[in-house]
């Protein structure tokens, strides 16, 4: 992964020589997985003992005496893929700046299509984002909008309700300077209510907000709030910017463009997860970057009949 030489990358070749076989690809996932002891995936007993058959469920918990394996608890459960093929779907999706399709993904691990899709879905489920500690300091918050071009539409899917913007799904977010940390989300409306209300969930109270000159930011009292007007050509006002932010938007345009080249407003939250979430370990070395999304993997499920229903009406 390319960027600062501090950081230790990992190539093919060093990756492949970590996974030789399954058996120590399943030491790896149960060294990350229970790091502190061995605990039941159904109840999350620690009281467990090894099957005499251990295949293919090779644990037993004494408490709700069912079977389970490492895979239990996780995204990884109900999944037939090899784990070798799961680490090595970590490292893709995990080094890859702008991403990596489901179909490049379908011809590197040899796995159907449609498991490559929910796999891929299911390692950015990882990084489903949480409102922790809010950011201090200084902030820039901007919004962009993700979908094709009205004028590039078959005319049976075309709006007809105008240009620019229409058609499009509106995403919101935040960068902090300091840390250099990102939260987006996806929002129906940038109206002042949606906008600020994102402002006020991520950021503390009296830290400074950098916007454009748009008017929902305005009346943002309970922060130091300095903006620039894009519409006159000004992108820098002594310290009021967004270009860090935009910087993040345009490696998610590049991911919509040269990767995946299509984020449905059904799916688009989880791709903004993962650039997110990407984008926020990008400093640890790769290895470390892999435990990581492999530990947010724990705890959380996506079900393939999910992921094809009907996207629900607001």
């Amino acid at each position: 992964m390319s960027g600062k030489s501090k950081r230790v990358g990992l190539d093919i070749f060093e990756l492949m020589d970590m996974f030789p076989n399954e058996e120590v690809a399943t030491e790896w996932f149960e060294n990350i997985f229970w790091a502190g002891g061995r605990v039941c995936g159904h109840c999350g007993s620690e009281r467990t003992v090894e099957r005499k058959n251990r295949k293919p469920l090779p644990y037993r918990c004494k408490d709700c005496r069912k079977d389970f394996s490492v895979r239990h608890g996780t995204v990884m459960q109900h999944s037939k893929i090899p784990l070798r093929k799961w680490a090595v779907a970590i490292y893709q999706l995990t080094t890859g700046l702008k991403g990596t399709s489901s179909r490049k993904l379908h011809r590197d691990i040899n796995v159907s299509y449609a498991c490559t899709w929910h796999l891929s879905h299911r390692i950015r489920e990882a990084w489903t984002q949480y409102v922790g500690v809010k950011f201090d300091g200084e902030n820039e918050v901007d919004e962009t909008y993700i979908g094709g071009k009205e004028a590039n539409k078959h005319n049976s899917k075309k709006l007809k309700l105008g240009r620019g913007v229409v058609g499009k799904t509106a995403v919101t977010g935040v960068k902090n300077r300091r840390t250099k940390q990102v939260r987006a989300k996806v929002v129906e409306r940038t109206d002042s209510a949606t906008l600020q209300g994102f402002v006020e969930d991520n950021v503390e109270q009296g830290a400074t907000v950098y916007t454009d000159e748009a008017t929902a930011y305005q009346g943002m009292v309970d922060f130091e709030h300095k903006s620039v007007k894009h519409s006159v050509g000004e992108f820098v006002k002594g310290m009021a910017s967004t270009n860090g932010i935009e910087s993040f938007w345009a490696m998610l345009k590049r991911g919509y463009m040269g990767t995946y080249h299509k984020m449905s407003a059904k799916h688009l939250a989880r791709y903004v997860n993962e650039f997110v979430g990407r984008h926020n370990i990008r400093d640890l070395d790769t290895i470390e970057q892999m435990i990581c999304v492999t530990r947010l993997m724990k705890g959380k499920q996506l079900q393939y009949k999910e992921l094809i229903a009907p996207p629900v009406s607001p």
